[in-house]
């Protein structure tokens, strides 16, 4: 059989494209730009030449983002990329030339008392900076709020960096950090199924399970906030595979896993890399994921089989077979080697990218957004949604592909390996897309969560031959002295109309006038549809 069919279309693409992924480059939410000591905060613009300006000093960091708006009406060959920047800077004062010979002070002190290398060091610097100055990346660089919004807040950004400095640098300080803030940043607070550049909080409770698992379930101090984290870890595994109960995964008729219409596939990749990790080290601990779903448990062959079957989909194994991997940012417009003379932005969207011809230039791996919920795709270069391609699609695709190749004998992903060979009735992607995943069923409640949630049918009635019921929820901080903020309530099979919430992007959230529940207080909302009771639960929250 031939290669299946790749996309072609899809030039310098319209609205958010790969360019506009500078989006922040000092990879976390958590260095808000903003004065010491004062609300209002300094924000500057200029040039920068990228990460070379990103820790100037202790109290100075400089992010970088393209304009969204302008690049998507803009369409130039890589080669001949001579955009602007738009730059902020925070400080602590206006003179920076002290802060800038401390920073060079410390980083020499660290390299010669740890010997730790140029990159590890910087690292640390920047967590430290991230650590003192909070606050969302959007909130200094506004133009990225309409592209690239930071919706999940920070939380996540420092529990990851403090997980990976503890994988890096192996100083305890790291993982304390990761336990001591575990329910204040949300690390054991969010059950959330999605994984990607803005929530991370699935990688950092895989993570932290990776580090119990190390040590054999012997933590210290520290097992029981682990344990917690792995228990997310578990459910975000098992929700995957259909076995989260409420919180499971959404799949296409093919069996993708979906998430939202522009640009899935970045979720899929995601997924079945962070699968295929955790399935090494469970497997090299002799451990399942644990299921809230009637005590059921998800094998480590299981996750890796799945996260092959979402590999497959992308590369050609779906209804359409159709391999979603090509494209680039210029690849309609024609090769400088073909045509040396000068194609201005505005003549690179204007002059190419309408054009119905197939792209003369392909990027051989970069990987497109992909189908909607039923499995179908539009190859045309306006379906941005469908037809971008971005770097954070493809870079969690090649670490899964690594894996993939290594195969079972030799395969290795973060110093373990899957003992069990994939199960014969999982072999078959196709299997595993369609047949083999259970239907959801009510999830198992979770004794360390501090949410009580209830609800009832408090009203009954008849209209137009249709029986409606009324249903209230009462969500009750059961902790005897912490509050409940930025608390997420997940809501599915909801069928009428909703009061006391408002929608957002990870799930419901309480209004506006109650942005926190005290320790022992109550919330309430209620929804009326003439249906059984909706699947309630709780998303996420942070504990303080």
């Amino acid at each position: 059989m031939g290669a299946p069919p790749e996309p072609h279309g899809l030039a310098a693409s319209s609205g958010r494209k790969e360019a506009t992924q500078g989006r922040k480059l000092a990879d976390e939410e958590g260095g808000q730009q903003r004065r010491r000591g004062g609300e209002g905060g300094e924000r500057r613009h200029g040039s920068t030449s990228g990460a070379a300006g990103l820790a100037a000093s202790p109290d100075l960091g400089w992010e970088e983002t393209l304009e969204g708006g302008r690049e998507g009406r803009e369409g130039r060959r890589e080669e001949a990329v001579q955009g602007r920047a738009l730059t902020g800077k925070g400080a602590d004062d206006d003179d920076n030339n002290g802060g800038e010979t401390e920073f060079t002070r410390k980083l020499g002190s660290l390299l010669e008392k740890h010997g730790f290398s140029h990159s590890e060091c910087v690292g640390v610097l920047l967590f430290d900076f991230a650590d003192k100055y909070r606050g969302r990346y959007d909130s200094s660089i506004t133009v990225a709020r309409k592209y690239y919004a930071s919706s999940s807040g920070y939380g996540a950004e420092l529990l990851w960096a403090a997980a990976w400095l503890h994988e890096a640098t192996g100083e305890s300080r790291y993982l304390d950090y990761l336990a001591t803030n575990a329910d204040a940043l949300g690390g054991t607070g969010w059950s959330i199924n999605q994984f990607g550049w803005d929530v991370k909080y699935p990688g950092v409770q895989v993570l932290a399970a990776m580090f119990l698992l190390r040590r054999g379930g012997n933590a210290g101090a520290h097992a029981n906030v682990l344990r917690r984290y792995k228990q997310k870890a578990d459910l975000f595994a098992c929700s995957c595979l259909g076995r989260g109960g409420a919180n499971s995964v959404r799949r296409t008729p093919g069996g993708m896993v979906y998430h939202q219409s522009w640009n899935n596939v970045q979720f899929v990749t995601s997924a079945a890399f962070l699968l295929a990790a955790y399935a090494d080290h469970l497997a090299a601990a002799g451990q399942a994921a644990q299921c809230p779903s009637g005590g059921s448990s998800a094998q480590p062959s299981e996750l890796l089989a799945f996260a092959r079957s979402q590999v497959d989909y992308i590369l050609g194994s779906n209804p359409r077979a159709t391999s979603y991997m090509a494209h680039h940012r210029g690849a309609s417009i024609v090769s400088v080697k073909a045509n040396p003379s000068f194609v201005s932005c505005q003549a690179g969207y204007s002059s190419w990218y309408h054009r119905r011809s197939a792209n003369p230039n392909l990027l051989d791996g970069a990987t497109v957004g992909g189908p909607d919920e039923y499995d179908n795709f539009a190859d045309e270069r306006d379906n941005y949604e469908q037809t971008e391609a971005t770097t954070y699609n493809n870079a969690p695709l090649m670490g899964v592909l690594a894996r993939l190749a290594a195969g079972h004998g030799g395969g290795r992903f973060g110093h373990h390996s899957v003992a069990a060979d994939l199960p014969a009735e999982a072999s078959s992607s196709t299997a595993i897309n369609r047949t083999s995943l259970p239907s959801p069923t009510p999830a198992a409640p979770e004794h360390a969560s501090p949410i009580e949630i209830e609800q009832n049918a408090t009203a009954s009635w008849t209209e137009r031959g249709k029986t409606y019921h009324r249903y209230a929820v009462t969500v009750t901080n059961r902790s005897l002295i912490k509050t409940v903020h930025e608390l997420h309530i997940g809501i599915s099979k909801l069928y009428g109309q909703v009061w006391g919430v408002n929608k957002a992007r990870y799930g419901y959230v309480l209004p506006s006038g109650l942005p926190s529940l005290p320790a022992g207080k109550s919330a309430s909302f209620v929804y009326v549809q003439a249906a059984p009771p909706a699947d309630v639960w709780v998303t996420g929250y942070k504990l303080l």
